[in-house]
């Protein structure tokens, strides 16, 4: 099980908000290349921050930062239609995958199955809420099919989830480097 302490909660925190911030929907241009971190942000947000609060405060985040792309930046309202709200259980499928994780974490390879498992099961669930909610529920298509949905989820599913490994991906490799530091740290301290 993953347990922090506060001020590691806030660090972290601290860090997701600002990665969401420079990568959300691209509306920064010098960070154009990065792919879209949302999808991670919420993840590894159920991960690591235990306050239930810190969901809520995501979800404004997001609307904050949409709605001041749409206001101040110049973007589109494609995307704001009546299945914007669908994010909503999109993100808390991640949120809730990631707190699934935590408590099944351990310190060996063996973490790799019930992350890997999180992972799927939450990008599934959240592309089905976020992309099934916006093709069914946004008055953008005039025609709807189940068999056209499942096209669009061949096509655009590897992406999203690409973009999620990558931020897991960069996420395990500084927690396994900060976790042998910290070991290596206390084997020291004990052994003086």
């Amino acid at each position: 099980m993953i347990t922090l302490a506060p001020r590691h909660q806030i660090m972290i925190g601290v860090v997701l908000v600002a990665l969401m911030a420079a990568t959300r929907g691209q509306h920064f241009a010098t960070l154009q290349h990065l792919p879209g971190a949302s999808w991670a942000v919420f993840f590894l947000a159920g991960v690591y921050l235990r306050p239930l609060w810190v969901f809520s405060a995501l979800i404004a985040t997001v609307a904050l930062l949409d709605y001041s792309a749409v206001t101040w930046g110049g973007a589109s309202t494609f995307c704001i239609t009546p299945a914007y709200a669908f994010l909503l259980p999109a993100y808390g499928a991640l949120w809730f995958a990631g707190r699934w994780y935590a408590q099944r974490h351990y310190a060996t390879m063996a973490t790799m199955v019930p992350l890997t498992l999180s992972l799927l099961a939450g990008a599934l669930l959240c592309e089905l809420f976020s992309s099934g909610g916006f093709y069914f529920l946004s008055g953008r298509f005039a025609q709807t099919s189940l068999v056209e949905f499942g096209a669009r989820l061949v096509k655009y599913f590897p992406h999203d989830l690409s973009s999620l490994a990558f931020y897991v991906g960069v996420t395990v490799v500084i927690h396994a480097a900060l976790a042998a530091v910290n070991k290596h740290s206390v084997a020291s301290a004990i052994s003086r």
